[in-house]
């Protein structure tokens, strides 16, 4: 990395173990003490990703047809990240307990994986899923990844999924520090989201403090645009046809435009609680 992007004032330096401070500090200013004081990066603007809905599909002959989809998230810095959070979680974060993978694969079988994440940038935040499905059930499989989408962003959690959710996160939290290089990585990604020096013993009273009607309007921000989508695979056959048609607009090249239907207002979801 050159001098030009790393500088003292924007350095982040996470030290775990049994190590005098002292002696630590000495290391750090003999490897580091050298760099410049201050930054000279050129100011960034804040980005917001592709609002949706939209559908794409890019014909590629390989064996196995993948989704991805996404859309704007919630800021780490905004109050309303810990809610989203948890219903992330609840839908697609929470592996095997999670709506999407229940729905998708092992009630319907149609998708071999389906996940769904948050990601916060800073800049910009976004959540992301992926899906890997055979061609001829991706049409049927992106509908039921939007109809889960469309419930939780209507109607939010359930108290249980909230209970449960907020169970899972206090207890991975543990998992997630018991070795020193996992709690090293952790207090550098608290310092790089300007997160207070006592989060981490925090953490569990923010995740208890988020209520169900909070985390409903969390479904409701995250969700109730719809999806951008992004289908890559062969061409899909029969069953998938009814539900991807390439659309009469010219698509960009390499990719068909996918007619999704009217365009989705954005108060498509206004009777939800979450609205």
């Amino acid at each position: 990395m050159s001098g030009a992007s790393l500088q003292k004032d924007t350095l982040k330096i996470a030290v775990v173990g049994g190590v005098d401070p002292g002696a630590v500090c000495k290391l750090l200013d003999k490897t580091f003490g050298s760099l410049p004081s201050n930054a000279e990066a050129m100011p960034v603007a804040d980005v917001i990703a592709a609002k949706p809905p939209q559908r794409v599909f890019i014909q590629l002959d390989v064996p196995q047809t993948v989704v991805t989809f996404g859309g704007p998230a919630v800021r780490r810095s905004e109050p309303g990240f810990m809610p989203a959070c948890i219903v992330n979680h609840i839908l697609g974060g929470g592996g095997l307990t999670s709506r999407l993978f229940r729905e998708v694969r092992e009630k319907r079988g149609l998708a071999y994986s389906v996940r769904e994440q948050l990601v916060w940038l800073d800049h910009s935040a976004m959540f992301l899923g992926t899906s890997g499905t055979c061609a001829d059930r991706a049409g049927e499989t992106v509908e039921e990844i939007e109809k889960q989408v469309r419930q939780i962003a209507a109607e939010g959690p359930t108290q249980q999924e909230l209970d449960d959710a907020k169970s899972y996160l206090k207890g991975s939290q543990l998992v997630a520090l018991n070795t020193s290089s996992k709690l090293a990585r952790t207090l550098l990604q608290h310092q790089l989201d300007k997160l207070p020096i006592d989060y981490l013993e925090n953490q569990n009273a923010v995740v208890d403090a988020v209520t169900l009607e909070d985390a409903k309007r969390a479904a409701q921000r995250l969700w109730g645009g719809g999806l951008l989508t992004i289908i890559v695979g062969r061409a899909p056959k029969d069953a998938a046809q009814a539900a991807i048609v390439p659309s009469r607009t010219t698509p960009p090249p390499g990719a068909d435009q996918l007619d999704t239907g009217p365009t989705t207002p954005p108060n498509l979801f206004s009777s939800s609680p979450c609205a």
